[in-house]
């Protein structure tokens, strides 16, 4: 196994209020910040056997899990947890392929999404669709880490994808061809899951330690909104206004990731959503600190460390390349950095805590 003893020996102690006054750009913070959407398990689980993280914890307890990602995330550096309220999600239709990750990282199989068609293309799919009530989920897990969580560390929760869930539940073809064909059953598609999604938020609202907001919902790709920009804005983004705006009323924050090239509708999230942060950006669309010196001064920017820089990229490469970023980006605050997107289990987690050890060192 390689050598791994010279990384993270930098310690860092959370900070949660830290950590927000930064999101809020209050001025250049005493040291850099790291976020991530999340990490996949596979990353997390290498993490604990090359450092023992979690060692000290009785496996047959049965908050083991929520014990280990505390541990976890306080080791990796990471100012707050990510939980939210439990089975709450929307089945869909997928499709499974192998997976290519190393060894030590892969899993059984890789899912994706099917985009030719989902469950829910016809008004007869949409009267049997099992739809999710909130109400009736469980919360355990806020609840838990509410009661258990240090007090130096904050819950981030996301439960706000509108657009993505459309496009699982209808399959982006199917979409695509009944915003001609069908648009009452796409209407009312964006109106039954922004309304959950509300509820959704109404009740994470209840829950004082989640302090941050932090969902994701990908819109575009590499040119481009996935749908007329225009759409967005008259379906999608309405929604996530109601939850900025209950979030703000709450004093929480709101953050969203994103993927894709959102050009047409970035002044839309900021000044009529009233988004705190963007999350998600790629090299070959928009490098980060061309996105700092473009929005920087109007929302915060997470992210930074393109994907394909962090899975092909050599050590000095993710190194450099993570002093390029913070040295752009960390004057005047409003910057995280992580990934370009998430630490997915491909990527190889040398290079992952080589990003997480540069920035400590910056």
């Amino acid at each position: 196994m390689a050598d791994y003893t010279q990384l993270l020996k930098k310690k860092i102690k959370p900070d949660k209020d830290a950590l927000k006054a930064n999101l809020l750009r209050k001025g250049t913070p005493a040291r850099v910040f790291f976020m991530e959407l999340y990490e996949d398990q596979e990353i997390k689980d290498q993490v604990c056997r090359i450092y023992g993280v979690g060692s000290d914890l009785v496996p047959a307890d049965p908050h083991h899990a929520r014990k280990r990602e505390i541990a976890v995330q306080r080791f990796l550096g990471y100012d707050a947890v990510g939980s939210g309220i439990d089975g709450m999600h929307f089945p869909s239709f997928g499709a499974d392929a192998a997976d290519t990750a190393e060894a030590e990282q892969k899993r059984s199989a890789r899912r994706w999404m099917e985009e030719t068609r989902g469950p829910v293309t016809t008004w007869e799919e949409f009267e049997k669709y099992q739809w999710p009530d909130p109400g009736k989920l469980a919360t355990e897990s806020l609840e838990w880490y509410s009661k258990n969580l240090p007090d130096d560390m904050c819950i981030y929760a996301g439960c706000h994808s509108i657009f993505e869930n459309v496009t699982w539940l209808m399959g982006y073809e199917s979409l695509c061809y009944a915003l001609f064909d069908k648009p009452d059953l796409v209407d009312a598609m964006f109106e039954r899951i922004g309304t959950i999604l509300c509820k959704a938020c109404q009740i994470l609202m209840q829950f004082p330690r989640v302090e941050i907001l932090f969902g994701g919902d990908d819109m575009g790709y590499k040119t481009g909104t996935m749908i007329k920009a225009s759409v967005l804005k008259e379906k999608s983004l309405p929604w996530h206004r109601k939850m900025a705006k209950l979030a703000h009323d709450n004093s929480r924050l709101y953050l969203l990731h994103a993927c894709g090239n959102l050009t047409e509708i970035m002044d839309a999230l900021i000044d009529d959503v009233k988004l705190d942060g963007k999350h998600s950006f790629e090299d070959a669309i928009e490098p980060l600190p061309v996105a700092k010196k473009r929005w920087g001064n109007r929302l915060a920017i997470i992210g930074g460390v393109d994907v394909d820089v962090l899975c092909r990229g050599t050590e000095a490469q993710i190194r450099a390349k993570v002093r390029e970023v913070v040295r752009a980006c960390q004057p005047g605050g409003g910057f995280c950095l992580g990934s370009g997107n998430t630490v997915a289990n491909y990527v190889p987690v040398r290079n992952y805590l080589a990003m997480l050890d540069e920035g400590r060192k910056l």
